[in-house]
């Protein structure tokens, strides 16, 4: 026999994708993670490259189950090449029969650093347990655009500001300064214990870089990724209700259940 409920629209998160495993299963940890948080409302993982099912796929098998409506989350912390071109894409692959609302990314919406995002930094900062320090490297996967770049350095800012210590930006690709650049440059003026906060929502070759170059640079601790944190699980459900909230009654959407 099947009846009708009600829940919140699906929630679709969209990760980057790595060959690394551990980036993968950080995704599934937030998806359980952000299901905990918002019961009754479906979370389902996917990605861009090299981990199945893609957004694409996820979308269509929604709509094939009945669902008229999905909320899709870049799980990007810049606006950059694939907020702005795969994910439209995906969207568009995944069929014109279910209404999605594609939210902004986790790092700064309209120039403004979420709370949240700054309170998961600094959950990690003191988990990595440098034992104080007088100056900051914020690492990032890095990007060729600048005004993503730029995004990146409003949250460093905004992490220095709060924490009352210098911050600097590094990349791990795409742009300088290179983590141990950063961190030898505070050093040399005259910083005495730097920590680096790591700018990634899940593990892999870019952090597992990050960690080897700032110890050799003299770093005193470094930071893990965000990955399942609850700060991060409510970002995400921050970023869904901004977006669905044009949605006449966005808060339910019928779903058929045996």
């Amino acid at each position: 026999m099947r009846a009708a409920h009600l829940t919140g629209p699906p929630v679709v998160l969209v990760a980057h994708g790595s060959r690394d495993p551990r980036a993968a299963e950080a995704t599934r940890a937030l998806a359980r993670a952000v299901a905990a948080a918002r019961p009754g409302v479906p979370v389902l993982p996917s990605w861009l490259d090299h981990t199945e099912p893609g957004p694409a796929v996820v979308l269509r098998e929604l709509a094939a189950a009945g669902r008229s409506r999905a909320v899709l989350v870049p799980l990007l912390l810049t606006a950059a090449y694939h907020r702005k071109v795969d994910i439209p894409a995906a969207v568009a692959a995944g069929g014109a029969s279910i209404d999605v609302r594609v939210t902004e990314v986790l790092g700064p919406a309209d120039g403004v650093v979420d709370a949240r995002l700054l309170g998961g930094l600094r959950r990690r900062l003191a988990e990595a347990g440098p034992g104080g320090y007088d100056a900051l490297v914020l690492a990032a996967a890095g990007t060729r655009d600048p005004r993503a770049r730029g995004s990146v350095g409003r949250v460093a800012a905004a992490l220095g500001a709060e924490l009352g210590v210098r911050c600097r930006v590094s990349y791990a690709s795409a742009a300088p300064p290179a983590v141990n650049v950063a961190v030898a440059k505070l050093r040399a003026g005259g910083a005495g214990r730097v920590a680096v906060a790591a700018y990634f929502l899940a593990p892999g070759l870019f952090h597992d870089g990050v960690v080897a170059a700032a110890g050799g640079a003299g770093a005193v601790g470094v930071a893990d990724p965000l990955t399942d944190l609850p700060e991060l699980a409510e970002l995400v459900l921050r970023r869904v209700d901004d977006a669905s909230a044009g949605w006449a009654g966005a808060v339910t959407d019928v779903a058929a259940v045996r």
